[in-house]
């Protein structure tokens, strides 16, 4: 066994490249362990990074102290904040990438860290020891000790892709699957699935006439994930826009029994919310036409990618497909798109903390989880790295509350309700979102992310100042009264820089000729302050009923308590409750078929326990 580090993390992209450089923040020693150099965090899909809910969660992972909001900035060509016209607590953020930049720009970061290695090799196994791990067997037959495992390997274990009805094994082009790995899993009992995901063709730029598509441009002020971000750093490129057609539609219909969607090639299950252009077409078969988006993979990639256009028909058909949209007549296919299905761990296996309940000391984070999307698997690797980190020197471990973040939700739905599909995170899946704004990142979890070392000294209190500055601000402008005379308090029958502030037309731009408060702060922190005042009765209601749940929902329930003994459940509640075995009653209460009648009963039997456990 090579010398040990206090955390190994087995795979190179989102999730683990978080993974790792958490742990290695945290002053841990840390091996990551990738199959290829060259492919430390690449975007095997769209070149894109944020949205809607998405765009919360980049935040998130930077107000910790992640790497995935910073990365982003730096090579992002076109910054747009989706839903502007909504609320703070449903806006999102997203920006164009370069993707070979970005994928730089992170191995630079990797390697800023001499107690972060790079490893290069396929681990085919773990070594577990009395029911923990203790480190992973490459397939070479060495081994590397470690005092905690994170595995995240994407689309990798079992991967398999398909064009039409011919399927490679791999986990993406030009890469060998993990197969290795997936069966050392199932062999420690670990609950399999299997999900699929797929991408577009790839279009040569300079064989499409841009010119004659509708043109999407960024934001003229772009829209940041980093709190630290002050400007752009390249030059802004446009998207444009194209639709499909009834040519296109007739062609995905008439090669229905080359799709492996169609023909049963295809057995994993694939993300619901981000089909591809077959399940469009049959789906939605009255719609006339399909919106596509063509945007630039790099300022100097020669490639487009055609987003909405996601297909595993036979690369033949794809290229007429494309040609029979309005202006991509000549275009060169360069790639053509495939599916990929691959292996994934019920997510059910895990403890909040994202370690598994069968094997001590690892975890678990990104698609191997259940879920998809380069934010999700970021979010992901960062939590299990930071707890894998924590847990390596027997530290208290970090879980955030779904009344703190998103990421608190991504992680609670995933471990208990698992799920039966890819796991996108939305807005609608948060019941505190309105206490989940998209600018109060750093003020939610910025002390979070200094408890556990993450953070750096100097950017919390620049953080914690900022904030206490944006609460003065909303409490001043309360009590601020506008000038006499003025046509402000003359026009609207008010009498502060608050009541002004509170009205649906105000543009809190507008008021900054009346208030001193508000001219001496930036312009994202004035709407910000504006954004408290107008929301602060709605806030504070849903943080009261957050906090009525949360001391209700905190009463633990034993780890030995028999369900199929307990009177008056159900058989199939007692199963679910056997087969999550959730922590607390909070937790218990979201498992599907739960009932307020089954929860009452359910507590009552965990009180007795108790009692019975005192005698």
């Amino acid at each position: 066994m090579t010398q040990p580090a206090d955390v190994v993390v087995v795979g190179a992209g989102h999730a683990g490249c978080e993974a790792a450089l958490a742990a290695a923040r945290m002053g841990r020693s840390v091996v990551l362990v990738t199959l290829k150099q060259e492919a430390v965090a690449r975007m095997s899909c769209n070149p894109a990074i944020g949205g809607l809910a998405k765009g919360h969660l980049v935040r998130e992972i930077d107000a910790l102290g992640g790497a995935m909001g910073r990365m982003a900035d730096a090579c992002g060509i076109q910054f747009r904040l989706l839903n502007r016209s909504r609320g703070p607590a449903v806006r999102g953020p997203r920006a164009q990438q370069d993707k070979e930049l970005y994928h730089h720009a992170m191995s630079a970061e990797l390697r800023r860290f001499q107690n972060l290695r790079l490893h290069e090799g396929e681990v085919a196994g773990l070594v577990v020891e009395g029911g923990r791990a203790v480190g992973v067997r490459m397939a070479h037959g060495s081994t590397i000790g470690a005092t905690t495992v994170v595995v995240t390997t994407g689309t990798f274990l079992r991967g398999l892709m398909h064009m039409g009805l011919d399927h490679t094994p791999g986990g993406r082009v030009g890469e060998a699957p993990a197969n290795a790995l997936s069966g050392a899993l199932t062999e420690l009992g670990f609950r399999m699935g299997r999900f699929k995901t797929g991408t577009p063709p790839r279009l040569l730029r300079s064989s499409v006439d841009l010119m004659r598509f509708e043109m999407q441009p960024g934001d003229v002020e772009p829209t940041f994930f980093s709190e630290h971000t002050t400007c752009v750093a390249l030059p802004q490129v446009p998207c444009h826009i194209a639709y499909t057609n009834e040519t296109v539609h007739r062609l995905v219909e008439k090669n229905l029994d080359r799709s492996p969607l169609f023909t049963g090639a295809l057995v994993g299950r694939g993300p619901r919310y981000c089909p591809s252009l077959e399940d469009k077409v049959v789906r939605f078969a009255d719609r006339e036409r399909h919106q596509l988006f063509l945007e630039p993979e790099g300022l100097d990639s020669p490639l487009l990618y055609v987003n909405g256009f996601s297909t595993s028909l036979p690369p033949e058909v794809q290229l007429e497909m494309v040609r029979a949209v309005a202006g991509l007549e000549d275009a060169e296919m360069v790639r053509p798109g495939y599916a990929v299905e691959y292996d994934y761990v019920d997510p059910t296996e895990l403890r909040p903390t994202l370690e598994t309940k069968r094997v001590r000391g690892l975890f678990l984070a990104g698609q191997i989880n259940g879920t998809t999307g380069y934010e999700e698997a970021a979010g992901l690797g960062l939590m299990a790295g930071i707890n894998a980190a924590l847990a390596a020197d027997g530290s208290e471990s970090l879980v955030l509350g779904r009344d703190e973040a998103y990421l608190g939700v991504l992680v609670d739905d995933l471990v208990t309700r698992g799920t039966s599909e890819p796991y996108r995170l939305f807005t609608s899946r948060a019941e505190y979102r309105l206490l989940l704004g998209v600018d109060t990142a750093s003020r939610r979890l910025g002390a979070h992310g200094a408890r556990v070392g993450l953070l750096g000294a100097q950017a919390a209190e620049a953080s914690k100042a900022r904030w206490a500055s944006i609460d003065h601000a909303a409490r001043t402008i309360g009590i601020e009264p506008l000038p006499r005379g003025s046509e402000a308090r003359a026009r609207g029958g008010v009498s502060t820089v608050a009541e002004l502030v509170r009205r649906p037309e105000t543009d809190v731009e507008a008021t900054v000729e009346y208030s001193p408060t508000l001219r001496a702060l930036s312009p994202l922190d004035r709407r910000i302050v504006a954004e408290l005042v107008k929301f602060e009765g709605y806030v504070e209601r849903q943080r009261r009923t957050a906090e009525r749940v949360r001391r209700s929902g905190a009463i633990r329930i034993p780890g030995t308590l028999a369900y199929g003994t307990l009177s008056g459940l159900s058989r199939e509640l007692a199963e679910k409750l056997e087969h999550v075995r959730p922590e607390t009653l909070d937790r218990a209460s979201r498992i599907d078929g739960m009932t307020p009648a089954a929860l009452s009963l359910l507590a009552v039997h965990i009180a007795n326990a108790r009692e019975g456990a005192a005698e």
